[in-house]
Order: C-alpha cells, then structure tokens, then sequence
C-alpha cells in the first residue's frame, strides 16, 4: 500500500512540473495584416464586401528548434469595411459589428490556437496549418493551406485565401430574410511575422 502511495506521489510531482514547464523560445508577432470578405448569395466582386480586422497579440512557442504551438488574439473592434467609403462604410463597419452579425461588444476578441503544421511537397504552399479557432464563443477546428517559414530570428506565415462557413460561429443577420440573400461562406487571408525573444528578458534577440 505504501509503495502505491509512493508511485502515485512521484506520477503526481511528475505531471506538475511537466505543466510548469516552459518553452524554451518565444516568438512574438511583429507585423501582421488579416482580410476577409463576404458575398450575397451571387457570389461577385459587385456582390461582395471586404475589409480588415487587426491582430491584438500573439506569439509561437518552440522546445530549442521546433514550433511547438501558437496562440493569436484578435481584436474584433478593429473591424473595418474596407470597399465602401464614407457613410456606406460607416453603416456596413457598424452594422458588421452590431447583434445583427458579430456582437463585438459582447464578443470583443476572436482566438486561434495553431496546433500543428503539415508539410506539403509540390504545391503552391509549402505547408497545411491546423487550429482552433474561436469566435463568439464558438470554437471549431480549422485547417488551411500556407507558407510557412522559420529562421534563427524569424517565423512568418502568409496564408492562402480559405473559407469559413459563418453559420458555424453564430454570424448570421437577424432578420431571416435578409440573411438568405447572405452567402455562409466568408474568406480570411492573412500574414504574421514573428521575432524570436530572448528566453531570459522577453526582448527582440539581436541579429549578429
């Protein structure tokens, strides 16, 4: 009995300092640039809508030289219409971010936790990146096509234009009517860099 008790006090001490441990390298993001776009129903650039939303944080995480994970914040007030000007932009900006779509004052921020990345070999994209992505209050896994890159110093990923079906995520317009003439698929492209911390004082390393 006491050599049980022995055995599950070092498996417990074990599994506490494996949830206390910290990566060796962080990678914090430096630049970034995300853009969707929306469609009715006929899917055309005179039928669509695009714009931007901003990158409020994030970071990749390395054990010495593999990516291990990452997690990325997204300010969802940031959003902003981009095709349309003046009062138009003014109206579909607020009308995107009103209970009629993606409630961002009760959803201010959308998260993606990448989880993995899968090389690819004769493609466009070097690289399929997998993720959770969590969006008001909706998590789901994704997955989508990329170049990734990582150097001593640098991580970058440029993503292909992929689709996210708003449905899935609560994003639809109130009136029902309205939201038929809405297509469920909404496209996102994005690109981060990243600039490797030192582990020691969480600053930019400096190139030699």
């Amino acid at each position: 009995m006491k050599r049980l008790l022995l055995f599950a006090m070092v498996c417990a001490s074990m599994s506490f300092v494996s949830a206390q441990k910290k990566f060796d390298k962080v990678s914090k993001v430096t630049s970034s640039e995300i853009r969707w776009w929306g469609y009715k129903v006929v899917k055309t650039e005179e039928t669509s809508h695009s714009g931007t939303v901003k990158l409020k944080s994030g970071k990749f995480n390395f054990d010495h030289t593999v990516l291990v994970d990452g997690e990325f914040i997204i300010d969802m007030r940031s959003m902003m219409a981009g095709d349309v000007s003046d009062e138009d932009q003014i109206k579909l900006t607020n009308d995107l971010k009103s209970s009629n779509f993606f409630e961002v004052k009760k959803f201010p921020i959308a998260k993606f936790h990448l989880t993995k990345i899968i090389p690819l070999a004769n493609s466009e994209y070097n690289s399929t990146v997998y993720g959770d992505l969590t969006l008001k209050g909706v998590r789901k896994t994704i997955s989508f096509p990329a170049n990734v890159y990582v150097t001593q110093f640098t991580t970058s990923i440029e993503s292909a234009k992929f689709s996210l079906n708003r449905r899935d995520f609560k994003v639809f317009y109130q009136s029902s009517l309205k939201d038929y003439f809405i297509k469920n698929e909404m496209d996102i492209q994005f690109k981060v860099t990243t600039e490797m911390l030192d582990n020691e004082n969480r600053v930019p390393k400096k190139k030699k």
